[in-house]
């Protein structure tokens, strides 16, 4: 587990970025509420690069990330995360055919775990997978995170403009 968080300003909020002692992001996390303190040693080489690649994506200029990487977790949790980026940018897949792509339409419950647990939000897409029946079910950054990125990425449409009130009556 790393020690530390680099906080990283986004459109949601702050996210926060954890390298392992090569370099190699091992986490990247959104806050709910205040972030952690920075870490007070110096920053990896890959912060930098990893936070103009975020404000490409979020920019819609980027749509492949190529930070190095490396997620923890078990032997089968690894297979879904390799998975899960084979999924495009601007396309989804239910938590079903998530199973059916590793092999097994009966490990649905162990896919959708395994996707919950992806501990590299967006590099990692695990906003791309949604219920069959369309609807954006379980997402660990919040269901608001996950909407905003399908939207970004044109899964979904574009949130219709609110009405303006008027700022001052006649």
């Amino acid at each position: 587990m790393p020690a530390a968080f680099h906080p990283i300003s986004t459109p949601l909020g702050d996210l926060g970025a954890a390298f392992g002692g090569d370099g190699k992001l091992v986490q990247l996390v959104r806050f709910h509420g205040k972030p952690p303190d920075p870490p007070t040693g110096p920053a990896p080489k890959s912060l930098p690069y990893l936070k103009r690649q975020l404000e490409a994506y979020f920019s819609g200029n980027l749509r492949d990330f190529n930070i190095p990487m490396v997620a923890e977790g078990t032997e089968f949790q690894q297979r879904v995360w390799k998975e899960l980026q084979k999924i495009p940018y601007g396309q989804a897949i239910s938590y079903l055919e998530l199973a059916r792509r590793l092999g097994d339409e009966k490990c649905i419950r162990a896919a959708a775990r395994a996707n919950g647990a992806n501990p590299i939000v967006i590099l990692i897409p695990c906003h791309r997978v949604i219920g069959s029946d369309g609807s954006l079910v379980g997402y660990g950054g919040g269901l608001d995170m996950k909407e905003f990125l399908l939207r970004l990425e044109g899964v979904l449409p574009k949130a219709p403009p609110q009405p303006r009130l008027p700022l001052e009556w006649d």
